[in-house]
């Protein structure tokens, strides 16, 4: 039990669900059988949840990593879900960095030797950056905003046209993720040459 253990990381000592040992265990399986090795030793990731995507069942994988480490994830990135999607048989596996929020300051929860929030903590930056992070093989090349009459708003997001073959089929899997973990709709395109 102490080895898939080895993987995953909570935070204050939380005990991992069963399908975080699960996939701590594949994570540590590939590094001992795959080309991965040399470049998973030193990773593991601080929590997994399975996410509905479509009605007829079809489900997604959120893998939260730490945030130091999301640079040498996106360096096997493409490797690493291409095997990830193999063990878990048609789920959509989605690798997110583990960012933290701080609320706004106001007079009550202000003190006086307390730092300025930085801007990377703010909510627009973390879901910014949680939206850069689902389409990561592809870059974003242009994002709207629409505000409907009835005061909802939609994200268009404008992917890179290079990586329209790699990624299409995963569109819907990355606007039900998102809408899940931020609460807001997006919608992804892929742009021509001019924005």
């Amino acid at each position: 039990m102490f080895a898939s253990k080895g993987k995953i990381r909570k935070e204050n000592g939380e005990t991992p669900s069963e399908f975080e040992e699960n996939i701590s265990q594949i994570l540590l399986d590939l590094e001992m059988n795959s080309d991965l090795k040399q470049q998973l030793r030193e990773l593991y990731f601080t929590g997994a949840k399975e996410i509905d995507v479509t009605a007829d069942d079809k489900k997604a994988i959120v893998i939260q990593v730490p945030m130091p480490q999301l640079k040498a994830y996106q360096k096997i990135q493409a490797r690493l879900v291409r095997e990830l999607e193999k063990k878990f048989s048609g789920k959509h596996v989605v690798l997110i960095a583990q960012r933290r929020i701080l609320p706004r300051p106001t007079r009550k929860n202000r003190t006086k030797n307390k730092q300025k929030r930085p801007r990377s903590r703010t909510l627009t930056s973390v879901h910014d950056s949680m939206l850069e992070d689902l389409c990561f093989p592809s870059e974003i090349v242009g994002k709207r905003i629409r505000i409907k009459l009835d005061g909802s708003r939609l994200i268009k997001v404008y992917l890179d046209k290079n990586q329209q073959t790699t990624i299409e089929h995963k569109c819907d899997t990355f606007t039900a993720v998102y809408r899940k973990l931020t609460g807001k709709d997006v919608v992804f395109m892929f742009s021509e040459a001019s924005i």
